[in-house]
């Protein structure tokens, strides 16, 4: 599966306030979309189980029901395969598990997501039980309304789970990266907390290589790291977004 959220365009930089809903989403995700939505999902799963490419597999589902590029790349972020499931469920911890114990935090996967949460953005549940929005950083990572509320919650989160020794990881070749590490730095010295922040070229590979747990919905990730726990779900359970909750829709089939 591809990465959810690292892909670079240097020509298209984010200048939105927040991480909220594209003007089309209300129409492309309106309940009665659902039922072909969650079909086209069912379908890739099944393609991807059997060894297809994914790119030729999204054409095929996308052509059979007519679906937008917004609505592919809702299907293509929540699909995955038999084997990918298995695996990842494997090698997922419960929230009991992780009292005292150190962990990785997949920086922007993370964030933006809450972000989007916060700001009424449409978010999804996939096959394999992870949240996942259709935000993406254009080159440059822009502060929003909704960062400082988000970096609270994941610390709340954090807190809930006895959680203290945390790795903060940030893509170095994201644009701002340097400002995001120094204010989640602010917030680690007024708090006291056991936080740390790096800035790495690859911060997939060292998800994939740390002995510690790791929070991430990334599928490139999760699907070559040691343990991993399923912290977005875990942080909208108490999210306090929309008066409505998160605008959460369930494509996990």
């Amino acid at each position: 599966m591809p990465k959810c959220r690292r892909w670079y365009n240097k020509e298209m930089p984010d200048k939105r306030s927040h991480r909220g809903p594209d003007p089309q989403d209300a129409k492309l995700f309106a309940k009665q979309h659902l039922g072909r939505l969650q079909e086209a999902v069912f379908d890739m799963n099944w393609l991807l189980s059997r060894g297809y490419a994914e790119k030729s597999g999204l054409k095929l589902v996308g052509d059979r029901y007519r679906l937008t590029e917004r609505q592919r790349t809702a299907v293509m972020r929540c699909a995955c395969s038999q084997q990918q499931r298995r695996k990842r469920k494997h090698s997922e911890v419960s929230a009991k598990d992780l009292s005292g114990r150190p962990v990785a935090l997949d920086g922007y996967n993370v964030l933006i997501t809450v972000e989007a949460a916060l700001s009424g953005a449409v978010l999804f549940k996939g096959a394999d039980g992870c949240i996942r929005d259709l935000a993406g950083i254009h080159g440059t990572y822009r502060k929003v309304e909704e960062t400082l509320p988000a970096i609270g919650c994941i610390k709340e989160a954090l807190e809930r789970l006895g959680v203290q020794d945390v790795l903060w990881l940030l893509d170095s070749p994201v644009s701002n990266s340097g400002r995001l590490k120094q204010l989640i730095g602010e917030w680690t010295d007024r708090d006291n907390l056991k936080w740390q922040v790096q800035l790495a070229q690859n911060p997939d590979k060292a998800l994939i290589t740390t002995d510690r747990i790791i929070l991430s919905s990334d599928s490139a990730v999760l699907d070559r790291c040691g343990h991993w726990f399923n912290f977005i779900a875990y942080v909208l359970c108490e999210l306090p977004g929309p008066p409505a909750g998160p605008w959460l829709i369930d494509l996990s089939g």
